[in-house]
């Protein structure tokens, strides 16, 4: 989780249980929330709860993530890694469906823009 805000920093940022910083793939419990998360804009103003669940965990090749918050009804995130011969590729895929769906446009413009603010730390700090 300390990872995953480094790379939403400063736009973003989730709380998390101690706990929940370094996670074992072996003891993760699968399909039901592992915590739920205040997602604070500029780290401060609450903005969403969100309940963060894994379906799978793979450290070699990514996780997929099926959660809710008060925000989505569903929140679909599959980040697979590939190794490349000039390093490794990270893919990012969201499929969202937001509880007030005249907020989709809004939040599909916002979360484009996080995640290409995402991929700039990763490109930045791995090269």
């Amino acid at each position: 989780m300390a990872g995953v805000n480094a790379e939403l920093r400063p736009l973003i940022r989730m709380t998390y249980p101690r706990a929940t910083d370094r996670l074992d793939p072996a003891s993760v419990p699968l399909g039901r929330p592992l915590f739920r998360s205040w997602v604070l804009l500029l780290g401060i103003l609450p903005i969403d709860r969100h309940d963060l669940t894994l379906v799978s965990i793979d450290p070699p090749t990514g996780f997929y993530e099926d959660s809710r918050s008060w925000l989505q009804r569903r929140w679909v995130h599959i980040r697979t890694l590939e190794e490349t011969p000039h390093g490794c590729r990270v893919t990012d895929r969201l499929d969202f469906t937001p509880r007030l769906p005249a907020m989709g446009r809004l939040l599909s413009i916002a979360i484009r823009r996080i995640f290409e603010h995402r991929h700039g730390y990763l490109r930045r700090r791995f090269g």
